[in-house]
């Protein structure tokens, strides 16, 4: 167990990068609303489907870009890795910077997500491409053009940038007791600890994770990186890693900052994407409603029975087919 003061140094350095990536991002991303919801009047929900390219991880992207292009300005162009989300965030990010950008998506994508990362003017490799062989691909690639990787999840900047929604939602609910993150390599879970605690060291907080795809759970556990064999099979597409990245590690694991990882059944979150469509009437991706499920299952635990809940709802860039079938089918449809 890391020492009580170095602990607080490490918060507050981290607190510090933060906000000056909220500054730094501020001219090129929304600042998303706080929603109360008659669920539970505890509740309170952060929806980053209605982010600039329909996710939270255009204020990652955005921050590591500015933060590249002010180191390296001849930079070459960037290179990443991401079955939609991260794609298009970087892709916009990488545009908005004039910056070249090359992704490398699995083929079976999502192919609204594949779609919209060419729109946003990245080149897209997907062809002979698997998640298995997605990193080796990459890796190819980036040495061949001289690209500078920008990785999803493993990198401080990404980290940082993903933590200005939780300072912007404990900016307007600073009396929250937990927030609630969807955990698939770490980035949005980590930033939400490092801004939250960073502020009020004994909130607490939660990552979501499929029990498809619980990595980061056995990684707690194990008190290691613990991979999955495959990619995980689970509709949650936005966290289908098969193992947390270092730094994620070390602010989760080897600091002890995450408070707890609740895992979810495909039904548990079939049933919270029906519900943030057709009862929030808030349009989520199945990623996304994860900490909706784990609410769901009451799943959240608070110091208080009074205790306010904060969900961030990290994206909304679902595949449309799924969903139609879901709203006409119910649970276990797909």
């Amino acid at each position: 167990m890391t020492g009580s003061t170095d602990q607080g140094a490490y918060l507050k350095e981290h607190g510090q990068k933060i906000e000056a990536a909220a500054a730094r991002i501020e001219p090129y991303i929304r600042r998303t609303p706080s929603l109360t919801t008659d669920l539970d009047e505890r509740l309170v929900l952060k929806p980053e489907c209605f982010q600039v390219t329909g996710s939270f991880k255009a204020r990652g992207a955005f921050n590591a870009m500015l933060r590249l292009k002010e180191a390296h300005p001849d930079t070459r162009g960037v290179i990443a890795v991401s079955s939609g989300n991260h794609a298009q965030a970087l892709a916009l990010a990488a545009r908005t910077l004039g910056v070249p950008a090359l992704i490398v998506i699995p083929a079976d994508a999502n192919p609204a997500k594949v779609a919209a990362t060419r729109a946003q003017g990245a080149e897209v490799v997907q062809e002979g491409v698997t998640f298995a062989n997605r990193e080796e691909r990459m890796r190819e690639l980036k040495e061949e053009r001289g690209l500078t990787l920008v990785h999803p999840f493993d990198n401080w900047d990404i980290i940082h940038g993903a933590g200005t929604a939780a300072r912007e939602l404990l900016l307007d609910h600073p009396d929250l007791e937990a927030i609630v993150t969807p955990l698939g390599g770490g980035g949005l879970t980590c930033g939400t600890i490092l801004a939250a605690k960073s502020r009020n060291p004994g909130l607490k907080i939660f990552g979501v994770e499929p029990e498809r795809a619980d990595d980061a759970r056995q990684s707690l556990e194990a008190h290691r990186i613990v991979a999955l064999t495959q990619a995980p099979d689970t509709i949650a597409d936005g966290v289908r890693t098969t193992a947390i990245g270092a730094r994620n590690f070390e602010v989760m694991v080897e600091r002890q900052l995450i408070d707890g990882i609740i895992t979810v059944s495909e039904r548990q979150i079939e049933e919270s994407l029906l519900t943030s469509w057709t009862r929030l009437k808030v349009a989520l991706e199945p990623t996304g409603a994860l900490p909706l499920a784990a609410y769901l299952s009451n799943r959240i635990e608070t110091r208080t029975s009074t205790g306010k809940v904060g969900l961030v709802l990290s994206g909304g860039n679902a595949n449309l087919e799924l969903v139609s079938r879901l709203l006409r089918e119910g649970p276990q449809a797909l």
